[in-house]
């Protein structure tokens, strides 16, 4: 794996922010490309601004951009740079579908929800129509319902009846297990190949969770995890230099068969990273 010199910002459209320089960048081959950031502050802006041109360049060649949010707290500070200029007044909001990689089975009014923090972080504060918010149904009696109903939502706000949907940017966190949206290890979901939403209950957190399945993360256009701190570091080593163990460390199931999948991080989540995988995908 090679270490490459910061790339030079690229232009976006017009008024849109400039990406920020990473310090470094690592090449993993069909395991993604890592864009180190000195700190969680300009992790959340390179994230923002990754948010910018994905929807920008969507709307530009198809009309529309659909995009898959994340739950944590460089998403939450994302929202919050998104709610403001620069970045609010680049996004064509009007153009935008917002649907979600996960949810945790509880009331979208409470600070556990997903959608929730997100709408009262930004959604709220942006000219995105209430109709093209696409939350998981969590007010439904039964969370394998839910499952199924935003299975049929995203079929339905996409237009598509066979095949799979591809998402213009799916956001992804990454927890201290290598879990990734609610793929966590030892779990059923990591190896579902046919639904597009899962909804299961997750024995470590005696909770359910609904999560969108791999093969819809890997139809996305563009794949961006979003790690930060030291408390990721091992386990970002393990997922990216590794050998593979996708039920172990689900997020090595994100591979994107015709996407970009990168991986924004700051200093404090690469400290363990050298820039070399054990290549065992062959």
């Amino acid at each position: 794996m090679t270490e490459a010199t910061p790339a030079a910002v690229s232009p976006g459209s017009a008024g849109a922010p400039p990406m920020p320089d990473p310090t470094r960048t690592l090449a993993y081959g069909p395991r993604g490309e890592v864009l180190v950031y000195p700190d969680g502050e300009a992790l959340a802006r390179a994230a923002a601004a990754t948010f910018v041109r994905a929807v920008g360049a969507a709307t530009a060649a198809r009309g529309r951009a659909f995009v898959a949010l994340s739950g944590g707290s460089t998403p939450r500070r994302m929202g919050e740079l998104l709610a403001d200029n620069p970045y609010r007044d680049a996004v064509p909001w009007e153009m935008v579908e917002v649907f979600w990689g996960d949810e945790r089975w509880v009331p979208e009014a409470s600070d556990e929800s997903n959608a929730g923090v997100a709408r009262r972080t930004f959604l709220d504060r942006v000219p995105v129509s209430p109709s093209r918010i696409n939350p998981f149904p969590t007010s439904l009696p039964d969370p394998e319902l839910a499952a199924s109903m935003y299975a049929t939502q995203i079929k339905t706000v996409f237009g598509v009846t066979d095949g799979r949907p591809a998402f213009d940017l799916v956001l992804l966190g990454m927890g201290d297990d290598g879990h990734t949206a609610s793929l966590f290890p030892g779990t059923a979901a990591i190896q579902e190949r046919e639904a597009l939403v899962v909804a299961h209950r997750v024995p470590k957190l005696d909770a359910w969770r609904l999560t969108l399945t791999p093969p819809v993360i890997n139809a996305a256009r563009d794949v961006a995890f979003l790690v930060g701190g030291a408390g990721k570091a091992a386990t970002l080593a393990r997922v990216l230099e590794g050998p593979e163990h996708v039920d172990e460390l689900p997020s090595q199931v994100v591979r994107p068969g015709g996407g970009r999948l990168r991986w924004l991080v700051d200093e404090a989540a690469a400290a363990e990273l050298n820039g070399t995988a054990r290549d065992t995908d062959a």
